[in-house]
């Protein structure tokens, strides 16, 4: 008979649990993630100034698509509505809060920590630099596409100059990425300031609400932008899961079981360039998702990215449908940043994660 050696001081056991109880949790997750996200979509597709039935936009979707289920909009411009303001809006936020969760995820799986988040390495605060600057030099090389070219672009030279900077022996080691990322962030947020105070006050205004994020004045040629990018993005990271559970064991097991960890982390990088520039370049920076989302889910499904990261693009997606909501019906004819609710739910987050972290000594748990 074989005795296992008991555990060291100070580490957690993990008690396996059998796969058909993982599947069944997993896929309970998963349903229930899918049903919330259907019936809140719905819920803020027909919710606003003009109210419309959750039955009835039920019925305007699928007679869109040839199929004679439920009733159409009573209201004369229900139909026009939905169709050109709100599915549109609605579409966009399942991609944007899909994507960024899943760069989130991405992030914090490949530093190994929790606090991790697509905008440590400076996606987010390039892109911010290249939209500012598209405002206050009034720059129309692409007409109304301007802003979202530059915010993308932005955001993808931003990380690209991280790494170039963080790169050392053709290495590049996970604390000077990281120290690398906040000084750019530094920077980033020091030409912020400076392309503010050069503006007027009508860019500054532009700036300030680009900041804080909308997906007010989403339209569908937007989405058509976006979803390709994301969608590629996400297939790409699902298809990296297994390499993302060998890279949590450490880089020298990783290595030995076939994963070039340096060439791996690159790619994962850009990848998580791709979805974060993506989402911010129509909507501005959208903060937190990408750090409590993956976090949550974590908590349920445990480390695994097979699951973590599917159930992570549906969590994401769920919560920035019914942030939007929030933003449009919590005070009456306005319309609130999003990226403001996310950071009043983010912040408290963080700090509580940081102090569990420091509890924890940096794990998982």
């Amino acid at each position: 008979m074989t005795v296992s050696a008991p555990p060291q001081a100070g580490t957690a056991t993990a008690v396996p649990r059998p796969p058909r109880a993982r599947v069944g949790r997993a896929t309970v997750l998963f349903v229930s993630l899918g049903v919330a996200l259907v019936v809140a979509s719905l819920a803020a597709a027909g919710s606003g100034q003009l109210q419309i039935p959750l039955a009835q936009v039920a019925g305007s979707f699928f007679h869109h698509f040839g199929l004679d289920w439920g009733p159409m909009p009573t209201h004369p411009r229900g139909d026009a509505t939905l169709w050109s303001v709100r599915f549109p809006r609605v579409a966009m936020a399942i991609v944007v809060g899909a994507a960024l969760a899943v760069a989130g995820a991405l992030m914090q799986g490949i530093f190994g920590n929790p606090l991790a988040e697509p905008s440590v390495v400076g996606v987010s605060s390039g892109a911010a630099v290249a939209a500012a600057c598209a405002i206050v030099f009034s720059l129309t090389f692409a007409g109304d596409w301007t802003l979202a070219v530059c915010a993308f672009v932005g955001g993808l030279v931003t990380t690209l100059t991280v790494y170039v900077l963080a790169r050392a022996d053709g290495r590049t080691e996970v604390v000077t990425l990281v120290l690398t990322g906040i000084a750019v962030n530094a920077v980033a947020g020091a030409l912020l300031a400076l392309l503010m105070f050069l503006g007027d006050t009508q860019a500054r205004e532009q700036i300030v609400f680009w900041q804080l994020g909308s997906l007010n004045g989403s339209r569908w040629q937007y989405v058509g932008v976006v979803a390709p990018l994301a969608a590629v993005g996400i297939v790409i990271s699902l298809l990296c899961a297994r390499n993302l559970d060998l890279l949590a064991l450490g880089e020298r097991p990783a290595r030995h079981l076939g994963v070039n960890v340096e060439r791996f982390r690159v790619m994962l990088i850009v990848v998580v360039a791709l979805l974060t520039a993506a989402a911010v370049s129509f909507c501005g920076i959208v903060a937190f998702v990408g750090l409590v989302v993956p976090h949550l889910i974590r908590m349920v499904t445990g480390p695994g990215h097979r699951v973590l990261l599917p159930a992570s693009m549906l969590a994401g997606a769920l919560v920035l449908v019914v942030a939007d909501l929030g933003a449009r019906t919590l005070v009456e004819y306005a319309d609130l940043p999003i990226g403001m609710l996310t950071s009043l739910v983010g912040g408290p987050f963080f700090f509580w994660l940081l102090r569990r972290t420091r509890r924890t000594a940096g794990g998982w748990a």
